[in-house]
């Protein structure tokens, strides 16, 4: 493995800092906190998945965040005005600083914004929200907007603001990619923000520390915690035991068919209920010829009689019935039922029918079938390979045979993502709109790719359709609701006529906790330390 001196040494300052600020002794409480992987980067614009920017959220902070219950509350800015259709306004926090005691003010976000836009940044989507952002003074800036955008401070709650000077003097103005290109950049095993926690030790896919930052400028959050050990732990009966041993305080996730377990054990207990993540499968349906398939000179996923077939072939129900215990939402669409704009119209299950599948494969030039590859992780979701391997098998009942290819969360997002390359012809996500609200969605993963505005980002499959586009660009600036979410249930319509992807279920949340320790579990699934308290 390659090493790099500087950044052992920084996080050996960094550490001795931290302990510092850590009020050592009888009475400091640690909390030990584990997850099926590891946060795959420190660098806030490294990767738009939820769980590590979730993580980051703990040492960075954005403008405005979520609380307990995803309401919208001042974080960095104090207040935010929206006076012309195309312009908002963001007061900010005055006496902030970063945890190396820096100031923080107008230019840190301005840096912040532009680092979002480098070429290695997966948050590229959140930093196309605005055309450009004008320091008014130290503690005011004026946002423009490409187009008129009602919930700007919504959207932005996962854009986390760095320390311009820290970025500059330890060369990471530029994000980095998860690719592997520039791991070496600081900001990947280095952190420096404004949040209730600081970075101590990192050690990639083995322990990360963070310590309690006494200079935080929000004396009021309920949390007593001065030091977080966070373990990845990927084998399910080793996480679940390690809380059931008193290891671990809190695990995620819990398999579904352990939590009698646990409410039968002494001391812990599952924490459940749904999220707002939609899991679904999505098909390459752009390439001339796919990636990874014995179909040569075509692809047969551009036919919309194949994607159909697809669709059919597989029982929601039955994967949530024996993958999931009945914890899931079988799903239509690719958004939850707790996000802005879901209607059963479009976010209804579609009723499985085998022998309709294989007629339409055999009718689009198919009477056997095909093999495809389909990439999937093995530690992001619930139950996700599980689940990956009962579609399969469904595929493989009408003639689709999958080869799976399961890989730890850091290695999949790596060969699946548009700015790694795009190397998937079938593809398991999960997505969790960050603004709660379904026009995140239909930018993200039903656009038409477009690199110049990021739309389409995540559209990984290139599934095209120019009226949910124009759809998707009214919805944006629309601010009846009415009409709005008429425009939302329209476009979804179209999405799921076209069989644009394959929707598979609301997950649910399904934590381990011990019973003696207060937590909150927002409906994102995001852990948030300033709300947890040990007894």
């Amino acid at each position: 493995m390659r090493t790099f001196p500087h950044l052992k040494q920084a996080a050996l300052a960094a550490a001795v800092a931290a302990s510092l600020a850590f009020s050592a002794g009888a009475s400091a409480k640690t909390f030990h906190w584990s997850y099926q992987g590891d946060a795959t980067s420190m660098d806030p614009m490294a990767l738009n998945e939820t769980f590590t920017l979730g993580f980051q959220g703990n040492i960075y902070e954005t403008l405005a965040g979520y609380d307990g219950n995803l309401k919208l509350t001042p974080l960095l800015a104090e207040s935010w005005e929206n006076p012309e259709p195309t312009k908002w306004v963001f007061k900010l926090r005055k006496g902030v600083k970063f945890h190396d005691g820096s100031p923080f003010t107008a230019d840190d976000v301005i840096f912040s914004w532009k680092r979002s836009l480098t070429p290695g940044s997966d948050m590229k989507g959140y930093g196309a929200k605005a055309s450009d952002i004008k320091k008014v003074d130290d503690y005011t800036i004026e946002v423009t907007t490409p187009t008129p955008n009602p919930i700007l401070p919504r959207e932005w709650v996962f854009l986390y603001i760095m320390s311009k000077s820290w970025s500059e003097k330890n060369k990471t103005t530029e994000a980095t990619n998860v690719k592997g290109d520039n791991q070496g950049n600081y900001a990947n095993l280095n952190a420096n923000g404004t949040g209730p926690f600081m970075l101590a030790s990192r050690q990639p896919d083995v322990k990360t520390v963070l310590k309690r930052y006494d200079g935080y400028w929000n004396k009021n959050i309920k949390t007593n915690v001065d030091e977080v050990i966070f373990q990845p732990i990927t084998q399910e009966a080793t996480r679940v035991a390690a809380l059931i041993s008193g290891e671990m305080d809190l695990v995620q996730p819990v398999p579904v068919q352990d939590w009698k377990r646990l409410e039968d054990a002494k001391g812990v207990k599952p924490l459940t209920a749904p999220e707002a993540r939609a899991i679904f499968i999505g098909m390459d349906q752009d390439r001339d010829e796919l990636l990874f398939s014995d179909v040569k000179g075509k692809n047969p996923f551009k036919d919309p009689k194949v994607r159909e077939a697809v669709v059919l072939a597989v029982d929601t129900k039955a994967i949530n019935e024996k993958i999931m215990r009945g914890a899931a939402k079988p799903l239509g669409s690719l958004i939850a039922t707790a996000i802005n704009g879901y209607d059963d119209s479009f976010g209804a299950p579609y009723k499985p029918d085998p022998e309709r599948a294989k007629k339409l494969l055999a009718e689009a030039g198919y009477p056997k079938g095909f093999t495809v590859t389909m990439d999937c992780p093995n530690d992001r979701y619930v139950n996700d390979e599980k689940v990956c391997q009962a579609v399969a098998g469904m595929l493989a009942r009408v003639g689709i045979k999958i080869n799976l290819l399961a890989q730890t969360k850091s290695k999949y997002f790596g060969k699946i993502l548009l700015q790694a390359g795009n190397q998937t012809s079938m593809y398991m996500l999960g997505w969790t709109p960050s603004s709660t609200d379904a026009h995140n969605t239909l930018l993200n993963l039903t656009s038409c790719r477009n690199a110049k505005t990021a739309a389409g980002q995540f559209n990984l499959g290139g599934y095209c359709n120019k009226k949910v586009d124009e759809l998707t660009d009214k919805i944006g600036v629309e601010t009846d609701q009415t009409k709005r979410n008429a425009m939302i249930k329209e476009a979804f319509g179209i999405v799921r006529s076209d069989f644009g992807y394959l929707p598979l279920h609301q997950q649910p949340m399904s934590w381990g906790v011990k019973d003696n320790i207060k937590v909150i579990q927002r409906a994102d699934d995001v852990l948030d330390l300033r709300d947890v308290v040990l007894p």
